[in-house]
């Protein structure tokens, strides 16, 4: 068993707390408990840092006692908040860029939160915390495969409402960050 020291804690903290509080927002829907799922997901690494191999990357780690303790956490909800604020966008070139970009990004983000939690779960890991697929399927603790089909899954069925919804039409190859 190794200690984490309060220097260990403190860089470990402050390089992946907004990542956790994205992760716990986007799937939560609900700033009160992204705050207290973040809060929780710390708690847990700090307390079972003794069980972390140090070989692997901690980060794919975090993420997975993060998305445990949001899984636990929305179990227990009776019901969920309301998402509050989509994501936030890149810079664009002109002010009718950046306002025809905030809505699309608000508009795509009503549909992903229509989505099942394990389809937002796939995509908020790959798309929002960019991470790679091998990385989410451990995060989720799913293989490869599964992965990969629950996020074709959550695309197509995302393509269907956009269009269904006449939103937003969404052709194979198109990057969900772009329109984000």
């Amino acid at each position: 068993m190794k200690d984490i020291s309060q220097e260990q804690a403190e860089a470990i903290f402050r390089d992946y707390s907004s990542a956790v509080y994205r992760l716990a927002l986007f799937l939560s829907k609900s700033p009160i408990l992204a705050d207290d799922i973040t809060q929780d997901t710390f708690l847990q690494v700090f307390k079972k840092y003794g069980s972390y191999d140090s070989r692997r990357p901690i980060y794919p780690w975090i993420y997975k006692i993060a998305l445990n303790i949001t899984r636990n956490t929305l179990r227990r909800q009776k019901w969920l908040v309301l998402f509050g604020e989509p994501p936030e966008s890149g810079d664009s070139t002109t002010i009718e860029d950046r306002i025809l970009k905030n809505e699309l990004a608000a508009e795509l983000w009503q549909e992903i939160n229509k989505l099942t939690l394990k389809s937002r779960e796939v995509i908020v890991l790959h798309y929002y915390l960019d991470l790679k697929l091998q990385e989410t399927a451990a995060v989720l603790g799913i293989p490869l495969g599964t992965c990969k089909s629950r996020l074709n899954s959550a695309l197509n069925t995302l393509e269907k409402q956009l269009q269904e919804n006449s939103l937003l039409i969404l052709k194979k190859g198109d990057d969900l960050l772009d329109i984000i």
